[in-house]
């Protein structure tokens, strides 16, 4: 599970907007819970409280339909929240004109425990928001429960 607060929410979705018709992306910084979800023992309840991004390291038309984030951009953010106590929970990016669904590509190149939220953005307007966490087995991803809410 991830938790994130609504001006975290509006921020990313701002992002996407912003950054439209390119994929935005970045990092999300926050805590992770002691305690395995219920039922689930190596999945933890994440609390992202503070958003990194970065610049799509991508370029021209493929930074439409792809992102890419450069290792030192990973490990500015890695080091910023280390000195605020938090650790990269996440990982945000947009699709522009498709669905918030994990594309091959994004498969691919995920990591596990990492929560993946996903921001559809259609003619410059945020739409949906949705959350992806990698099978154990790496083979897909598969929903993971998002809320908004004050943390």
């Amino acid at each position: 599970m991830l938790a994130l607060s609504p001006v975290l929410r509006d921020f990313i979705r701002s992002e996407a907007e912003k950054d439209y018709p390119g994929e935005c992306c970045g990092l999300i910084l926050g805590t992770v819970s002691t305690t395995p979800e219920k039922g689930n023992p190596l999945r933890f309840a994440k609390t992202g409280l503070r958003i990194a991004p970065v610049r799509n390291a991508r370029v021209g038309e493929d930074k439409r339909r792809r992102f890419s984030i450069e290792p030192r951009d990973f490990m500015r953010a890695e080091k910023e929240g280390a000195a605020l106590g938090l650790e990269v929970v996440g990982i945000y990016h947009s699709h522009p004109d498709h669905p918030a669904i994990p594309s091959p590509r994004d498969l691919e190149r995920a990591l596990p425990f990492y929560s993946y939220a996903i921001v559809s953005v259609a003619g410059k307007k945020a739409a949906e928001f949705t959350n992806w966490i990698l099978m154990d087995d790496r083979s897909a991803f598969e929903p993971e429960p998002l809320e908004f809410k004050e943390p």
